[in-house]
Formats: structure tokens, sequence, C-alpha cells
């Protein structure tokens, strides 16, 4: 089976690792932190539920980074008592992961690594199929919810993406979203789903549990080989020369990382809403 090495024992770091030992995909769960007793005794606490839970991954915690070299996903998260790394130092340490975990596919968890892979794919070159950011899936989570709410249904019963930058520029494709197998655009009236497109800036950041249920989704979704689609931060493709902002897309993934992005329908609004979104 799998390795999966996650960078960072924090509360979002912390959280993944049970979220994704629940998932029982990966073999060895690493817990990374430079605070190394406090991931081995995050690392020893979901260890102690696996009797419980039933899960069979072994989750282990160390201060050392090395242990991520044979890794095939590394996850960045947030380090213990402090927010997640971003800005310079958040560069640096992508920058050190690169050079001993060159395969592995790096999915950052937090809510403001929009910037780290933008960064990450333009400036240390590395390639935008295998940096990838997982938190728009937990927005896509938090929209689904907000529009069970509105409808009266389930969220399970709610099928839609959310895509653009957030939170400012969030794009719902409602021409492509259903509702208990029902198009959305036939339940909710146009002033309704504008009344729905005004609250979803309220659900950015998503907190901490939604992030990493949110990473474990999509690092369980490569593991597994699954054909479903996620939204994931991905860095543009600036070959054909039109400059464009790193933006939540639905993607299709294997195990070299992102293997397409998959748009769905939109309409004409919508498709200059999230033009306006990722266009610089």
């Amino acid at each position: 089976m799998h390795q999966v090495a996650i960078i960072g024992a924090g509360e979002v770091g912390g959280l993944l690792a049970h979220a994704l030992a629940r998932r029982s995909v990966a073999s060895d769960i690493f817990l990374i932190d430079d605070n190394g007793r406090a991931a081995q005794g995050k690392a020893l606490d979901i260890a102690q539920a696996a009797p419980v839970e039933g899960f069979a991954s072994r989750v282990s915690g160390t201060a050392d980074t090395a242990v991520a070299a044979g890794a095939t996903i590394v996850a960045i998260a947030d380090p213990f008592g402090a927010a997640a790394l971003a800005g310079e130092p958040a560069l640096l340490g992508l920058k050190r992961l690169r050079e001993f975990a060159s395969r592995a596919l790096i999915v950052c968890a937090d809510a403001s690594h929009r910037e780290l892979v933008d960064r990450g794919v333009r400036e240390l070159h590395m390639p935008r199929a295998r940096l990838i950011g997982s938190a728009p899936e937990a927005l896509v989570a938090g929209v689904r919810a907000l529009v069970a709410v509105e409808t009266g249904h389930s969220a399970s019963d709610v099928s839609l993406t959310a895509i653009g930058v957030p939170p400012s520029h969030i794009v719902v494709p409602w021409e492509d979203a259903t509702v208990g197998g029902f198009g959305l655009t036939r339940v909710l009236s146009e002033p309704e789903r504008r009344r729905l497109d005004s609250r979803m800036t309220a659900l950015w950041p998503p907190g901490p549990y939604a992030l990493a249920v949110a990473a474990a989704k999509i690092i369980d979704v490569v593991l597994r080989r699954s054909e479903r689609l996620v939204t994931c931060f991905v860095a543009p493709d600036d070959s054909a020369g039109t400059r464009m902002r790193t933006a939540a897309l639905p993607v299709r993934l294997g195990d070299t990382g992102v293997i397409d992005v998959v748009l769905p329908a939109m309409s004409v609004r919508e498709r200059v809403q999230l033009d306006n979104a990722v266009l610089l």
C-alpha cells in the first residue's frame, strides 16, 4: 500500500491524519512536525483509536522530514501551536520538499495555500499537475449544505461545484447543479440563486475539520484511482500566452496528479464571472 506524509501536526494536520487513517487507503501515515513530541503524541492518540474504529493504517509521529522521501503523497498542513505557513517560509519549505520528495503529489491543505500553489509552479517551476490545493473541496461541501437548507433536502442529495478565486470570486455553475435528481434552476428561482450567491463569501475560509476531511477525500481519490471529480486549487497553464490566476476548478486526478480540468456547463453570466476571477 501507499505511504502518506503530513507536514505539520497542528489542528488541521492532526485531524487530517485521523480522517485519512479512518479511510484505510494508506499503509503508513507519517505526522511530521518540528515539535516531534507533539507529533508523536497525536499519532499515538490516533493509533489507539484503531481497534475501536477498525482501521488498519499505521500512524506515527516524528520531527524527521526525511521520512517523507518515500511517500506517494505529501500533505502540507499547519505546524503544531501555530497558524499554517504562508509567504516566504511556506515557499522555502516547499522548495526543500521538492528536493527530497520530487516524485510525490503535494496536497496543500490550508485555505491560505492558493498563493503557495501559484508560487510553487511559477517560481519553483514545479509541475502544475503535482501541486494542488484541497481547500476548495471543503468550500463545495459548504455550498451544498447551504443549498440543502434552502431547498429542504439533505446535502447528500445536492450535486454541484464552486469554482473561481474565493472568497470574493466564487462562481456556482447553477446550470449544471442538481438536487434530488432535478436541475436546481427548476427548483430555485433566479432571485433565490442570486441571494445564495451573495452568501458564499461567508463560507470562506472553511474550518479545520472541513479542511482536513477535504484533503483526506482528495488523497483517497488519488490512492483509490477513483474517477470522481473533485475541486482543487490548480495553477494555470500559461503556455498559450494568457496570464491567469491559480483558481478552484473541478479536476480528475490520477497517480501523477491532475489529469485534466473538467469545466461544468455555465451560463453566459457565470462564464464572465469566472473569466473576471481568473484573468490577470
